[in-house]
């Protein structure tokens, strides 16, 4: 019996989406419809949500 051939898969990124600062750690941007548990993608213009396709525009500094 031959061996199954399996995907290489990409690890998940998870660990990009929080900050540590000191003794704290601090969650990157949320979704305001979805919750806490949804991060919203960081876009060149833009955050949006994966889940309910929410947009949040950056400013411009």
């Amino acid at each position: 019996m031959a061996k199954k051939q399996t995907k290489n898969k990409k690890q998940s990124e998870v660990w990009k989406k929080y900050k540590v600062e000191g003794d704290t750690v601090t969650r990157e941007r949320s979704c305001q419809r979805c919750g806490p548990g949804y991060f919203l993608g960081n876009h060149s213009d833009r955050y949006v949500c994966g889940k309910c396709g929410f947009v949040e525009v950056k400013k411009k500094e």
